[in-house]
């Protein structure tokens, strides 16, 4: 990767979430504990999908590959916020910043991908219920998976591409905790708007196809459970996707806000920020352990198993 010339800054200064030691005493216990139970939460995750014989199905496929990329996501972004809040250094290098925008945008597009591909399991599930292990095949669903990956580190990799070939000097002060690309376009001297005509488009392509995919599904979704005449049979429909549209809203609500809508460089940017980089990664595990009959049954074994041999 051509880094361009950046011989006038080597360097920026992240921003401070506080100035008062107390508090930022407080974030750093916060976001340790945010952290901490998003890794037990999605690892519990992954363990759980692959010991249990019950959880080996093609929706389970997809939450296992959604838990490896929420780790991926938050570790990405918090140990560096961590390390932010405890060390009196706030510099990031460069190309440390770049590496950071690649792996960032890299695992959010794939996790946008991933939660369209969700839903399509999630219609073929409700409406096609019959030929739902025919259509969900072992090489439909790896595809999809594989197709996210791809597609969310392409275009990844193109946005870092541009932006390692803008030139930084003068204001090197970061207005963002982390480093994320809509970020780095105030910091540049030199022209940005191919960058940002790039950044919308891709991101605009990006969002355009998932939710294109997303609103199909729940648009049949939601007609086929309107027409079972049966309540039980209505909400028993309805549970299999409460979860997957509760962490729908979440990440594509604040991703959006962030890197589509235009930046205003005030706190709401921060707050969508930590929406999608550490809460969404935290919620995920946790929405669908708690709503999720099966995932508790395999948990409850799990336990009794590890308690008989003790």
């Amino acid at each position: 990767m051509t880094l361009g010339n950046h011989s006038t800054i080597a360097e920026f200064i992240l921003l401070d979430l506080s100035t008062d030691p107390q508090t930022r005493a407080l974030l750093f216990v916060l976001f340790l504990g945010i952290y901490f139970v998003t890794i037990m939460g999605n690892m519990m995750m992954l363990v759980l999908i692959r010991v249990d014989s019950q959880l080996h199905s093609p929706m389970y496929f997809f939450l296992s590959h959604l838990s490896f990329i929420d780790l991926c996501l938050s570790s990405v972004t918090v140990p560096k916020m961590l390390h932010k809040l405890l060390s009196q250094t706030k510099s990031v290098s460069v190309e440390g910043c770049l590496a950071q925008v690649f792996f960032v945008f890299a695992t959010v597009g794939t996790e946008a991908c991933l939660l369209a591909g969700m839903a399509y399991d999630r219609y073929t599930a409700i409406c096609h219920p019959l030929l739902y292990g025919q259509i969900m095949s072992k090489q439909l669903c790896g595809g999809l998976v594989w197709t996210s990956w791809g597609v969310g580190s392409l275009d990844a990799l193109i946005n870092t591409l541009f932006a390692a070939n803008l030139d930084f000097c003068e204001v090197h002060l970061m207005s963002h905790f982390t480093c994320e690309l809509r970020s780095l376009f105030p910091l540049s001297c030199s022209e940005v708007t191919t960058n940002f005509i790039v950044l919308i488009c891709s991101a605009i392509l990006h969002s355009l196809g998932t939710l294109i995919l997303i609103v199909f599904s729940y648009a049949h979704i939601i007609s086929s459970i309107l027409s079972i005449r049966s309540t039980t049979g209505r909400s028993k429909a309805f549970s299999t996707c409460s979860s997957h549209l509760i962490i729908l809203c979440s990440f594509y609500g604040s991703a959006f806000m962030r890197y589509i809508m235009p930046s205003s460089g005030s706190s709401l940017d921060l707050f969508f920020s930590v929406v999608y980089s550490v809460v969404t990664p935290l919620i995920n595990p946790l929405v669908y352990s708690l709503k999720n009959k099966e995932v508790k049954t395999a948990l409850k074994k799990v336990l009794q198993k590890g308690l008989h041999l003790k």
